[in-house]
């Protein structure tokens, strides 16, 4: 056995003691080795990956254009491990000189695994992100608002609803206000839309004021999703949007009771989402929903500011 799938089992076990929802870890894709030692000798490694984002991606208005995302195996070292392995990375970014604006160093860890958050905070890594999930049967739908699905004839009243959620996660979370944003989400929402993608309106009156936009996708041995969930095919919320003036008045419940039906109607076990804690509406309306965090996004802008 190698000491890397000696890491690895190790830390399958510790994360089913922490949290019996999280999947097996498994060897993560190549990239720039990083290891360190504890003082009794017990060695730990990680797993770097530089990712730069194009202009025209997307990915820029949640993400710094570039990412170095690092891949912890400390199999059942905890805190110990995680300290000495970010003291390591941070002595491999200066060997490495990222960018000094618009950069990050991202780190995704369990979210109960409290034993390491000390470590993490330590380092100057903030919990910017949560990947939250939800099971169980969907909650009736209730409320006032006509919902329906949505159409590639709605783009622009969609665009609207995903930009008013853009605009204000920009100031309490990860996302970036990006000033080619409008056509970036244009471009993603028009796809999404063509291809049929589960996407609801709420209409009051004959005016669209609340949008969950959502999606369908697989977790199976060999695909990305598998590194986060358990197999089965999983309902995503991507994006929920209410219109400033009518937030408060329950149509971010109705439309996403609407979505849990629906999505559970297509034969998924669960869904699941990413929120930003930091977010006083988010980190508030989705526990209520019946999320709970599954996994934390670490992160630290400029990446240089990693201690």
């Amino acid at each position: 056995m190698t000491v890397g799938q000696g890491l690895m089992d190790a830390q399958s076990a510790r994360f089913a003691s922490v949290d019996p929802l999280l999947p097996s870890v498994i060897a993560p894709p190549e990239g720039d080795v990083i290891t360190a030692a504890l003082p009794d000798g017990t060695r730990v490694a990680g797993v770097l990956h530089r990712q730069v984002h194009e202009r025209r991606s997307a990915a820029r208005l949640w993400s710094a254009t570039e990412v170095w995302e690092l891949t912890p195996l400390l199999g059942a070292t905890g805190a110990a491990g995680m300290d000495a392995l970010l003291r390591a990375w941070r002595k491999r970014l200066d060997l490495l000189s990222p960018a000094e604006r618009d950069s990050a160093c991202v780190l995704i860890w369990p979210s109960r695994d409290a034993e390491a958050t000390r470590a993490l905070l330590d380092h100057g890594l903030v919990p910017l992100t949560v990947i939250a999930v939800r099971q169980g049967p969907p909650p009736p739908v209730t409320g006032t608002a006509t919902i329906r699905r949505a159409t590639p004839a709605d783009l622009e009243t969609v665009l609207t609803l995903a930009l008013a959620e853009l605009r204000y996660s920009s100031m309490v979370g990860s996302t970036v206000h990006r000033p080619d944003a409008v056509e970036l989400k244009r471009r993603t929402l028009a796809e999404r839309l063509a291809a049929g993608g589960p996407a609801w309106l709420a209409e009051r009156d004959g005016i669209a004021v609340a949008l969950a936009e959502c999606a369908v996708v697989t977790s199976e041995p060999g695909n990305w999703t598998a590194t986060r969930l358990p197999h089965g095919r999983w309902g995503y919320v991507n994006c929920v949007s209410v219109l400033p003036g009518a937030r408060g008045t329950g149509l971010g419940r109705q439309i996403m009771a609407h979505a849990h039906r629906e999505l559970h109607r297509l034969g998924t076990v669960g869904t699941y989402l990413y929120y930003n804690p930091p977010n006083p509406l988010s980190s508030v309306f989705w526990p209520r929903q019946g999320y709970r965090p599954l996994w934390t996004m670490w992160e630290v802008r400029p990446a240089g500011a990693l201690r």
